[in-house]
């Protein structure tokens, strides 16, 4: 049952590969051009504090909106073949995590694709929260701290190939005693994971 789950899934992902485009000026045919990332998704990253005093343990979130007609698959999807969407900081000196990102519960779906077996998946909305801190090292002023999103995104018929979003956290950093003001608390407010 799980080989043919398998095969089923992959026969989707190579439909979507091989087929082929519409047809364009009599006799001339296009191949299908996967859907960009961008055409998937929207991101936009935040922080906690602002600005973050060094010493001080503030908050990063990434925002993932999903478009209509689309899922991608959880961070603990349903079958290990399938690729969990993670987030990874490449900190600067200076920085550290405290602990490992928080990822939302996916919901259990059916697909035409999947029509026995539901998948872990996130839809609409979903946001990847981690904790860090700034150090002594940290240096004073504005830090870019890249990160990196990995999803694998399905519609209903097929899933795409798995990408990589470079996306980018902005913190200043100020001394340590220096007050940093809590910021953006519609993203922070809510529980961890959500």
């Amino acid at each position: 049952m799980k080989r043919a789950m398998r095969l089923a899934h992959l026969a989707a992902v190579c439909a979507l590969v091989v087929m082929g485009g519409a047809r364009t000026g009599g006799a001339q045919e296009t191949a299908a051009v996967p859907p960009k990332p961008a055409d998937i998704v929207s991101t936009k990253t935040y922080v906690s504090l602002d600005p973050v005093p060094r010493g001080k343990e503030f908050q990063a979130a990434v925002v993932i909106k999903i478009n209509s007609g689309y899922h991608m698959n959880s961070h603990k999807p349903s079958d290990s073949y399938l690729i969990p969407t993670t987030v990874t900081p490449q900190l600067p000196a200076g920085f550290t995590m405290a602990g490992e990102p928080v990822y939302p519960v996916g919901k259990n779906e059916k697909f035409p694709f999947s029509p026995d077996k539901p998948l872990n998946v996130y839809t609409g909305s979903v946001t990847l929260k981690m904790k860090m801190s700034a150090d002594d090292k940290a240096a004073l002023g504005k830090s870019s701290i890249p990160v990196t999103l990995r999803f694998q995104a399905c519609n209903l018929s097929a899933c795409l190939p798995p990408v990589k979003i470079p996306l980018t956290l902005e913190v200043e950093v100020v001394a340590a005693g220096k007050t940093g003001k809590a910021v953006n608390p519609e993203i922070f407010a809510a529980k961890p994971g959500l």
